[in-house]
């Protein structure tokens, strides 16, 4: 059965972020995966294997979670979709009206599409069209990071500074300004590197701020960059100087968001409120497909007019589901009923204990750990990643390092709900891998 259903996907699914030859060529095994529960996947041929990435970084909770569940199942004998463009209904204004209280009401409009690429989409419109709407239509260029990764479509893509992904599509782009990461890695602390970045944003500003509408980060990790973490400072600074430039800030918490660093949103940490906020994958727990854009009142109102055409008429046909609005609030009742952050406090400190040799050793360089996301670089080849990859399998764990030219990034950021039997694995089967992917 496992085979027929390989061949059967090779013939018929176009797989995402994959050269399929390499499926085909016997490089990297396509894993036919039958069912999951907690943090385990299981697989067509009887094995399983633990979620170390939680699914691309969308599960919190674990899979076929029980809560969720039954709220999905309760929305689906009521309303399983209705357009959101003139018809409302509960779950999607109840969503609302519980991320907007995150914020403390800060951002209390919110707008939803599907994906995170979409998310990212709609803020920088969002942000160009209000600049419009304030007779300042020169105001359209966007500042990304070096790094930075915000999705894949066009528009997206203008934004995102990860070459594999950019590059063939250059010609159809319309490119930001990259300006410097404040990725510690490459700074004596930390806190000089997010220094330096700010300078470098307030270089570019002092110069630009006439014809830029908004800088868009991903607050204290850039995780397509391989996991580069900075220092909150950085947040706080570039904060000040959008203030005082007027240039929106747009955080992009599209994977950082829902607990992933520590705090709920990322960027808490740093004190500040964004003037965009970007939010999916965990938002449902890994259920279902749903992004959110909130925004600030006065944002809200430039678009409040008489005038069609002064609106904001970006639509996507599921807007607002209200099957993934409902997984949407389980996943806010089990943060506000289960005391989450402090629970992954504990837990994402007995993982630290566990990774903390590989610290030590020859081939790591920069291990690192914020909140629940844990990292380590490795060079040594371009095989490195690939070769981890399979190790880790054999061992019933699901990692995928981040691979570069010379070697690759291995992180961790697993679901919120590992035991410690599951913890002890995870870290065992990590330092394992790593033994058996080096060269000899």
């Amino acid at each position: 059965m496992p085979e027929r259903l390989l061949e059967r996907s090779l013939a018929a699914v176009w797989h995402p972020c994959s050269q399929m030859k390499q499926y085909d060529d016997g490089n990297m095994p396509l894993l036919p995966i039958v069912g999951a529960r907690g943090a385990w996947l299981h697989g067509a041929d009887g094995r399983r294997y633990l979620d170390g990435i939680s699914s691309w970084w969308v599960n919190l909770f674990g899979h076929c979670h029980a809560r969720i569940n039954a709220a999905i199942r309760d929305q689906l004998e009521h309303l399983e979709h209705a357009m959101l463009a003139g018809f409302t209904h509960e779950p999607v204004v109840e969503l609302s009206e519980r991320l907007a209280a995150r914020t403390g009401g800060r951002l209390g409009h919110c707008f939803y599409a599907s994906d995170g690429a979409s998310a990212t989409e709609i803020a920088l419109k969002m942000s160009a069209h209000h600049w419009r709407n304030c007779g300042r239509p020169e105001k359209h260029r966007f500042l990304c990071l070096a790094g930075g990764y915000h999705g894949e479509t066009i528009g997206a893509l203008g934004v995102t500074d990860i070459p594999l992904f950019r590059d063939a599509y250059g010609p159809l782009l319309r490119p930001a300004t990259v300006l410097a990461s404040p990725d510690a890695r490459g700074a004596a602390t930390s806190l000089e590197a997010a220094q330096a970045a700010a300078q470098a944003l307030s270089r570019h500003l002092e110069r630009h701020d006439a014809e830029t509408a908004a800088l868009i980060v991903e607050p204290l990790v850039q995780c397509a960059a391989g996991m580069a973490m900075h220092d909150p400072e950085y947040l706080r600074l570039a904060r000040e100087l959008c203030d005082r430039h007027q240039v929106h800030l747009i955080c992009d918490e599209i994977a950082v968001g829902f607990g992933r660093t520590g705090s709920f949103f990322a960027h808490e940490q740093a004190g500040i409120r964004p003037d965009f906020l970007c939010l999916s994958k965990g938002i449902t727990g890994g259920y279902l497909p749903l992004s959110a854009v909130m925004t600030r009142d006065d944002i809200y109102q430039s678009f409040y007019h008489d005038a069609t055409a002064r609106g904001f008429l970006h639509s996507h046909s599921y807007t607002g589901n209200p099957l993934a609005c409902r997984a949407a609030l389980a996943t806010l009742d089990i943060f506000d009923d289960d005391d989450v952050l402090a629970a992954n406090a504990a837990r994402g400190d007995r993982i630290d204990a566990g990774l903390a040799p590989l610290a030590h050793h020859p081939a790591v360089s920069h291990y690192r750990r914020r909140g629940m996301i844990f990292a380590f670089d490795v060079h040594v080849d371009r095989d490195f990643a690939r070769r981890y990859r399979l190790a880790a399998l054999e061992r019933e764990l699901l990692l995928r390092p981040i691979a570069g030219d010379s070697g690759a990034t291995v992180y961790l950021m697993p679901p919120y709900c590992l035991d410690n039997a599951e913890i002890d694995h995870l870290c065992r089967a990590t330092a394992e891998a790593l033994s058996e992917a080096l060269p000899t």
